[in-house]
């Protein structure tokens, strides 16, 4: 069974066309040929945009010469009311303070620490699902509250159910919903007095959730001074001076970050999570596999080596459905790529959704295949196609993070239950801020015995 995708839209249409296509969904809005070009450039009466999938272009722009091609502000402008400065948006100076200050929270003899409250998020997770089996279960709902559930316990030590992190989850849902990045500038020459023409609603529910998160970080705050703050990511992050200054983040500073951290942390781990489990649900030899290794799991943060068939079924899913399909960085100078003139200012597209199912690289691009990792195809496309978290200096500081939580979550569920379709239409695939499914997807989950009694 070939997973779902997005058709196309045709070759050639109007700027205003593509403009409402893109309003509908990113993904159906581009041409079927970006999944076999190199390089293909699209020409406004506002900017050029040219999409790179030629790998040696990408390492280029990501990995050879990062500072000559920033992060470009078109899309960005949209979530700007909600992450600020935060090091999602920023460039230059700004951004390289902004990494020195979080890395050390995640670096790998950090990732230990966050195994435990993954684990009872998991579990939670677990008891939350056996509640709706025997019927349809929108599984994207479960994977943004058990994805919303680690973000609060690894960064602020606190459960989903306390009623701050419930209202911060409750209001990331309705900015979502407001279709933030959809934004009109997107479009439009880039001048400073250009108004962003901010949806009110996108606006309203940026400001309640910086108002919440300006309270938790205060109370963090409060708590460092003192001396009873848990040792969780936000106080490690919030306690790192920057070694070149010897400065820490200002509260202003820290709730921006606590922003980015959410949204990337809790919405793109919800979005994978949620088409792995798909992808196993359509998939029941996969499945099993992954429930048999989950049998072994004891709760104890040596369980992280032990999760391979699962990281492979998550590797893939991420493959086929990057939560954030695309990327556009800014070239600051001319270029000349493919025998083509670059010119600055020009919109570099970098697109993990095309790049990922590219005819030319992978075999049986659209095909569901966990064991493709193993392969000479699948580690020469790991190294040079695969850019779920992007790569060089900007690759995300949290996927580390991610690639820990998505396979423990995927193990939990599918070691306590049997995970089928629910007999209903295939999900469609759309992206506004992440790849998500148009109409939800709808799993049946049937308790298994051995799920019955957890560790």
């Amino acid at each position: 069974m070939i997973p779902p995708k997005p058709p196309s839209r045709p070759d050639r249409v109007s700027l205003w066309r593509y403009a409402k296509l893109f309003r509908q969904d990113i993904l159906s809005a581009q041409p079927a040929r970006l999944y076999r070009a190199w390089m293909a450039e699209f020409r406004t009466p506002f900017f050029r945009s040219y999409l790179l999938n030629q790998p040696d272009l990408v390492r280029t722009v990501l990995k050879d010469r990062p500072r000559d091609f920033p992060k470009s502000d078109r899309i960005g402008a949209g979530l700007r009311p909600l992450l600020g400065e935060s090091v999602f948006l920023t460039n230059g100076a700004t951004w390289e303070r902004q990494r020195r200050i979080i890395d050390p929270a995640f670096e790998g003899g950090r990732l230990g620490d966050t195994w435990a409250p993954m684990w009872a998020a998991g579990q939670e997770a677990v008891a939350r699902l056996r509640l709706r089996t025997g019927t349809p279960v929108e599984i994207e709902a479960e994977t943004s509250h058990a994805a919303a559930d680690v973000i609060f316990r690894t960064l602020f030590s606190i459960p989903i159910e306390d009623e701050m992190a419930q209202a911060v989850f409750h209001e990331f849902r309705a900015y979502q919903r407001s279709q933030p990045i959809l934004n009109l500038a997107a479009f439009l020459p880039k001048l400073s007095l250009l108004p962003r023409f901010f949806r009110r609603d996108t606006k309203a529910s940026a400001a309640r959730i910086r108002a919440l998160i300006t309270e938790m970080t205060a109370r963090r705050q409060a708590e460092i001074a003192a001396g009873t703050a848990p040792d969780d990511l936000a106080t490690k992050i919030m306690t790192t001076p920057d070694p070149e200054t010897g400065e820490t983040f200002s509260a202003s500073e820290m709730v921006d970050q606590v922003a980015i951290f959410f949204l990337a942390g809790h919405e793109t781990s919800a979005s994978a999570l949620a088409w792995a489990l798909y992808l196993l649900a359509t998939h029941p030899d996969w499945q099993m596999r992954v429930a048999e290794e989950a049998r072994a799991l004891t709760g104890a943060a040596s369980d992280m080596g032990r999760l391979k068939v699962s990281r492979d079924v998550f590797r893939e899913a991420l493959r086929l459905y990057p939560p954030v399909p695309m990327m556009v960085r800014e070239a600051s100078c001319p270029e000349r790529f493919r025998d083509r003139d670059v010119p600055k200012g020009a919109q570099l597209v970098l697109s993990p959704w095309h790049l990922h199912r590219h005819e030319r690289l992978w075999e049986n691009p659209d095909g569901f295949d966990p064991a493709r990792w193993g392969t000479e195809n699948g580690k020469t496309c790991a190294r040079e196609a695969f850019i779920p978290f992007s790569a060089g200096r900007r690759v995300c500081t949290g996927a580390g993070f991610a690639m820990v939580e998505g396979p423990l979550l995927l193990s939990l569920i599918a070691r306590a239950f049997e995970i089928t379709p629910s007999g209903g239409p295939p999900p469609v695939p759309v992206a506004h801020l992440t790849v998500r499914s148009r109409d939800g997807i709808h799993l049946v989950l049937k308790s298994r015995d051995q799920g019955k009694s957890e560790v």
